[in-house]
């Protein structure tokens, strides 16, 4: 009996390891199909691109935020189809986007685009018009330019002490007045000789 309960673990070791082996070339299969896809994309992003086919592309978006319009206000439990069906007497409506945070709440605005440009200009009679029982903020989109971010210097806080850019705290040092506190030096009130 001993022999029998030996060797039945042994068909079942073998078993084990030979389902082992196959769910590590399955693995490995996977690991190479993914690296082949790495390199590609990698191959795709690294590529410098056409400055032609860069230009191309800019005259396309700016002809496609031509024919849309920014609407801001927009209720959060507002649909695209109720969007489309408000701006559908301007013309004919071909793309509604709402825009969302990184968690999928709407964030309040949309984008309407028209498929003909004159259907802009008819849009923005609608500003100020009601949708969910809002009034809607009906704008041109602008075109955005790549790299054009506009700069907002810091604005100085005049209850911080001045550090210059290159300035580093250490970990270790905690103020004992506060965050962003200076202690106020005062002269004493009697005389001393010694100071």
């Amino acid at each position: 009996m001993e022999g029998d309960d030996v060797d039945m673990t042994e068909t079942e070791n073998k078993q084990e390891l030979n389902d082992m082996k196959t769910r590590l070339k399955e693995i490995e299969e996977e690991a190479t199909a993914l690296r082949e896809m790495h390199a590609k994309v990698e191959k795709e992003m690294g590529s410098t691109p056409d400055p032609a086919a860069a230009t191309t592309s800019q005259t396309n978006r700016e002809e496609v935020d031509s024919r849309s319009i920014f609407v801001g206000n927009v209720d959060y439990s507002c649909t695209p189809e109720e969007v489309q069906q408000h701006f559908q007497s301007c013309g004919t409506v071909n793309r509604v986007t709402i825009r969302t945070d990184k968690y999928g709440q709407p964030k309040g605005y949309a984008y309407v685009e028209f498929l003909e440009p004159d259907a802009v200009q008819e849009a923005l009679h609608l500003n100020e018009s009601e949708l969910h029982g809002r009034q809607l903020k009906v704008t041109v989109k602008r075109t955005n330019v790549p790299g054009m971010k506009q700069h907002r210097p810091r604005r100085p806080n005049p209850f911080m002490a001045y550090q210059p850019r290159g300035a580093v705290i250490p970990p270790y040092f905690y103020s004992p007045y506060g965050y962003g506190k200076v202690p106020r030096f005062r002269m004493s009130m009697r005389y001393s000789p010694y100071y």
